[in-house]
């Protein structure tokens, strides 16, 4: 055992004498093995931190929560079908009916009102003079404090008697605050929405921000919430609901099913139809995406690999040319007893140095990179990554190196101490 490991480390010590000797060739050799270790670190590190980063935003709004609209949901590749577009809306029976099921903690319904019935963005405008048409705004009901989809960190939820009474009172996301409020606590100040004055009552937590944030629709802070009667005064007649239920803990299957029943009798749906809403879960829609970024993955790791296989026939080449010039050097190790394997071990040694080395170096500048993608995306380098960047270039050594270490082990010894 100590035999072999010292006969290792005099391959390794050999082999970088040879990159040493030759900085230049070595280094324009390796450039398409850390170019495509670069790539995979990249793409492993986007993914991976989208990925994370919807996965926290779908279980933001709580594990055992069901979401139903009319239309499919999820990630789309396709416009809505013109039968998704026809299909009627939910309801606000709709959702009392599913809040009244066993299995079933609270079910709240969300009326989006951010356009008006001409597709117009409604305008937010603050006492400092500031006007966005990006804030999203939403009718709901005082159910909407016992979920988990928000948290209040200052003053309180419309009650059951404003939502009643269609009482101009607002809860307001992170971001609405920095934009309207930047200096001074916002409990109490007003807003223009719509036309009308909507007093602020209570202030949301700042929620982790999805590719970046960036304002706007990206910032999932820059919301509004307001109770339904209100939201009804603002877009009178407007009956396109989402609804969020809640199973109780231990329950969501069969949640699932008692809700997917209720609504099929309630919309008319006959035996053996398909729904005609929609139903995920946070599981579900996490599903969904990881499918997809899955395959972009694949698709991005068969890409990169051509960087890879460019270097392996980079340092093909480069050893067969080391093969033919070091060929008096091979005549005399042989000469002086080493076998096969061990001219055959010293070549594959050389070869996985050579694109090991380049590896380290991709993973290095790709660790780097993948730093500076985050002020942009969501990025975190995932342990695998490195680890298979690492053994993928040693691997491409090994492989492509073969043919030429064979060559070298099989000259003949004679034949090589006359070669010049």
């Amino acid at each position: 055992m100590r035999f072999i490991s010292t006969a290792f480390y005099e391959n390794f010590k050999m082999a970088l004498d040879t990159l040493r000797g030759n900085k230049l060739r070595s280094f324009l050799t390796i450039i398409g093995v850390v170019v495509g270790v670069i790539t995979v670190m990249l793409i492993s590190s986007i993914i991976s931190g989208i990925s994370v980063a919807v996965s926290k935003e779908v279980e933001s709004f709580g594990t055992r929560s069901i979401f139903l609209y009319k239309m499919d949901i999820g990630i789309r590749t396709t416009a809505p079908t013109r039968e998704e577009r026809m299909r009627k809306p939910l309801t606000l029976d709709d959702a009392e009916a599913i809040g009244g099921l066993s299995t079933i903690e609270v079910a709240v319904p969300f009326l989006d009102i951010s356009n008006n019935f001409f597709g117009q963005k409604i305008n937010v405008t603050g006492k400092n003079g500031k006007t966005s048409s990006s804030v999203q705004l939403n009718g709901t009901l005082p159910q909407m404090a016992e979920t988990t989809t928000e948290v209040l960190i200052d003053g309180r939820w419309f009650s059951a008697g404003e939502n009643e009474a269609k009482t101009n009172v607002i809860v307001i996301g992170d971001f609405v605050r920095e934009a309207y409020f930047p200096f001074e606590n916002p409990i109490g100040q007003t807003l223009e929405i719509g036309g009308q004055e909507f007093r602020v009552i209570g202030l949301l937590q700042k929620r982790e921000q999805l590719f970046g944030g960036g304002g706007g629709n990206n910032d999932q802070s820059n919301i509004v919430y307001m109770p339904m009667g209100a939201a009804l005064k603002l877009k009178p007649n407007a009956d396109d609901l989402f609804i969020l239920a809640v199973a109780r803990e231990g329950y969501l299957e069969q949640a699932k099913d008692q809700v997917q029943d209720l609504l099929r009798q309630r919309r008319n749906v006959k035996f053996g139809d398909k729904n005609n809403f929609a139903m995920e879960t946070a599981a579900s829609l996490i599903d969904q995406f990881q499918a997809i970024t899955g395959g972009v993955f694949l698709a991005m790791v068969i890409i990169s690999s051509v960087g890879l296989m460019i270097g392996g026939i980079g340092v093909m080449n480069i050893m067969l040319v080391s093969v033919t010039e070091r060929t008096r050097e091979i005549g005399i190790r042989k000469a002086i007893g080493a076998k096969q394997r061990d001219i055959l071990t010293q070549f594959l040694i050389e070869a996985a140095t050579l694109t090991g080395f380049g590896g380290i170096v991709g993973l290095l500048i790709g660790w780097g990179l993948s730093f500076l993608v985050q002020l942009v995306f969501p990025s975190y380098v995932p342990l695998w990554a490195p680890i298979a960047g690492f053994v993928a270039s040693v691997g491409i050594g090994l492989i492509f190196g073969l043919f030429p270490a064979w060559k070298a082990a099989r000259l003949d010894p004679i034949e090589s101490l006359r070669y010049e």
